[in-house]
C-alpha cells in the first residue's frame, strides 16, 4: 500500500513535494492542510487532493506529516501532530529559535513516541557538523550570499538600498537566533547549522546581498577537535521563489523518503 502523508502548506516547497509524489509514486499526498480561508481556492486548484483547514478534519493517520508553510504553522500544528504519534518533518526550522516552542515540540514528541525531523535543507555537511559536535566544536560561522531580489520583503530593505547595489553589501551580522527571528523566510539554514552545532546563540551569521550573482551561496566554517571544515555550495533558487534554494525542497523530499523506504541514507 502506498504510504500517505499529510502536507502542510501550499507554497514552492510544497509544490515540489506534490510533483515528486506524482512522478515517483513512492508516496501519496493524502491531504493538504492550509489556513481555513485558503481551503476553497487551494481545493479548486488541486482538484483531486483533499484540502483541509483543521487537523480535526484529517480522516487518516499519515505515515508522516510534512510542514512547508511557516513558523506559525509549526506552532499551530506541530505539538498536536507529535502528541498523536505522527512524525513531523519541518522545513521552517527557524521556528525553533523560540525556546518555548522547541520545548513544547520535544515534550509532545516524547508523549506521542514520535519524532521531529529537521532536514539538512540547502546546505551540505550538516551530518558532519553534528558529528563534529560530539568531539567538541570551538567555532561555527555561516554566511548566506544571495542576489538582491532574494532579500526583498526582509529587514535587508531597511539596511541597504537593494535596487541600487553595485557591489556586495553585508546587511546582517549577528547570532543565528536573531537571524531566524528577523528573517523567517531566509534564515532556516542559519537555524539548521546552529541546531546541528554550537546552538542559536553561539553560531555566527552573516547575510550578504550581492548584485553580481544569480544563485544562492551558502558557506559554513567550523573548527574544533576534529580539525577544520570549510563548506561552500552555490545553489539555484526555485524558479517560483527566489528566497528558497531548490536543494531545500529536495532535502525535504529526501526526509520523506527516509521515513517510508526500508533503508535511509
Amino acid at each position: 500500500m502506498t504510504p500517505r502523508i499529510l502536507l502542510i502548506g501550499h507554497g514552492a516547497i510544497a509544490a515540489e513535494v506534490r510533483r515528486h509524489a506524482a512522478q515517483s509514486g513512492a508516496y501519496e499526498i493524502g491531504a493538504v492542510l492550509v489556513r481555513p480561508e485558503k481551503v476553497a481556492a487551494v481545493a479548486a486548484e488541486l482538484k483531486t487532493v483533499p484540502v483541509i483547514g483543521d487537523l480535526a478534519e484529517l480522516k487518516f493517520k499519515p505515515r508522516v506529516a510534512v510542514e512547508c508553510a511557516s513558523h506559525s504553522a509549526v506552532r499551530q500544528y506541530g505539538p498536536a501532530l507529535l502528541r498523536q504519534g505522527i512524525d513531523l518533518i519541518t522545513a521552517s526550522i527557524g521556528a525553533l529559535a523560540d525556546d518555548h516552542l522547541r520545548s513544547q515540540l520535544q515534550e509532545a514528541a516524547l508523549e506521542g513516541g514520535s519524532q521531529l525531523i529537521l532536514p539538512a535543507g540547502a546546505v551540505p555537511g550538516i551530518d558532519a557538523l553534528n558529528a563534529a559536535l560530539i568531539g567538541g566544536l570551538d567555532e561555527v560561522s555561516y554566511t548566506s550570499r544571495k542576489p538582491p531580489s532574494a532579500w526583498r520583503g526582509t529587514p535587508a530593505e531597511q539596511a541597504v538600498a537593494l535596487d541600487d547595489l553595485t557591489a556586495p553589501a553585508v546587511h546582517y551580522r549577528g547570532t543565528a537566533r536573531a537571524a531566524a527571528k528577523d528573517y523567517p523566510k531566509n534564515a532556516n539554514v542559519a537555524a539548521t547549522v546552529a541546531l546541528a552545532s554550537l546552538g542559536l546563540d553561539r553560531t555566527e551569521v552573516q547575510m550578504i546581498a550581492d548584485p553580481a550573482i544569480s544563485d544562492n551561496i551558502h558557506e559554513i566554517t567550523a573548527r574544533g577537535a576534529f580539525g577544520e571544515m570549510h563548506l561552500t555550495i552555490k545553489g539555484r533558487p526555485l524558479a517560483s521563489n527566489p528566497k528558497t534554494s531548490s536543494l531545500a525542497a529536495y532535502s525535504t523530499i529526501r526526509a520523506i523518503l527516509n521515513r517510508i523506504r526500508p533503508f535511509a541514507i
